[in-house]
């Protein structure tokens, strides 16, 4: 099976139900993405499938074929990347971190479809995120700052 992995074609071979979330792991190497529930409901482990945050833990690698699927790894890249790094950490969002990649990926998804969303926008595209550090309010002034501040970028 062939599917876009961080911009780049690649070929699968293995367990078409294995979770796409080890098989980034495990055979990708690429550990930003974080289990957390395991069941879909926190959002640590998401990632961008054809543009849409989409939780990798309960994602089957063998529904991939022939879509995208960017990482953080791959996401840091792009100047959409730069503006909400840099807008999280001006709104103290980040703390411990271990949800920030998943959130990073929620904002991304919000902002590629909506460049002015309001905060109802950003508390909805959120909710399928956790964080136990910061509260939601600093998540979401940075989500903000960086619609604000990246204007053009989505």
């Amino acid at each position: 099976m062939v599917f876009t992995l961080n911009y780049k074609a690649v070929k699968y071979e293995g367990d078409p139900s294995k979770r796409l979330l080890d098989v980034l792991r495990d055979d990708y190497g690429l550990m930003e993405q974080k289990e957390g529930c395991g069941e879909g409901e926190c959002g640590a482990c998401a990632v961008l499938i054809n543009g849409r945050s989409v939780n990798s833990c309960i994602t089957a690698i063998g529904s991939l074929a022939g879509k995208e699927v960017v990482t953080l790894e791959g996401y840091r890249s792009t100047k959409q990347y730069k503006a909400l790094e840099e807008a999280f950490a001006k709104s103290g969002a980040v703390q411990c971190g271990f949800c920030i990649p998943g959130m990073i990926m929620a904002a991304e998804s919000l902002l590629s479809s909506n460049p002015n969303p309001s905060e109802a926008d950003i508390r909805e595209g959120i909710s399928g995120n956790l964080c136990r550090c910061t509260g939601y309010n600093m998540i979401v002034e940075g989500v903000q700052m960086a619609a604000k501040e990246g204007k053009g970028l989505w």
